[in-house]
């Protein structure tokens, strides 16, 4: 059982475990990202992440701490000159672990990448797009044009009553030539109309004889 073991020896004796990690370390600092298997990648982030979180001060005695874990000069330049600008801003989880689909032929350990957070460019391109990408939705999308739309109709709709509606009451008048037919009681239309043709019935608007 493994109660109460909170540090994964890797198999490893304590010199050959810090060996590796020191190593590991400066490989990282160096190239940024590594490959490795997901345990080492995981005791690997406990052993760096102090180390990146002292090279923020650049100090005779954080050179020292770090150059005493590290033991390469090259790394200790990376670290204090180029890494510690861009980490500055950042309170703690510098790294990145990525786990890979494969696994490790022999053994079938699963295997991952482990990266510096602030030197991945193409997440970090992706992440300022998104930033400055509008966060307009599609239903305030929606009901802003519905509202443009039913202002735009109710507009129309005033403009055209305001043309329309003089225009709209027109008086149509029977032409002037109109002949009328005078129909008394007890006649029928025929015969009213008859009796018109024999004494001749006076136009709509004429002289009275």
């Amino acid at each position: 059982m493994r109660h109460g073991r909170k540090i994964n020896h890797l198999g490893r004796t304590t010199a050959h475990r810090h060996a590796m990690l020191s190593n590991m370390s400066s490989s990282l600092i160096l190239y940024k990202r590594i490959t490795t298997t997901v345990a080492k990648a995981k005791a690997l982030r406990k052993y760096i992440e102090p180390l990146l979180t002292k090279s923020k001060e650049d100090t005779t005695h954080s050179r020292r701490m770090v150059f005493a874990a590290l033991q390469d000069k090259e790394s200790i330049k990376e670290l204090f000159g180029n890494i510690s600008g861009k980490i500055a801003t950042r309170p703690g989880g510098y790294t990145r672990i990525l786990k890979l689909s494969d696994t490790r032929l022999g053994d079938n350990a699963e295997m991952c990448i482990i990266e510096l957070v602030d030197f991945n460019e193409t997440l970090l391109e992706a992440k300022s797009a998104a930033a400055e990408k509008t966060t307009t939705t599609r239903r305030s999308r929606s009901r802003g044009g519905k509202k443009a739309a039913g202002d735009a109709a109710t507009s129309a709709i005033e403009v055209t009553g305001e043309a329309v509606a003089p225009a709209a009451i027109v008086e149509q008048s029977a032409p002037a030539d109109t002949a009328s037919e005078t129909v008394k009681d007890g006649e029928s239309r025929e015969e009213a109309k008859k009796s018109d043709e024999t004494h001749g019935a006076a136009p709509a608007g004429g002289e009275q004889a």
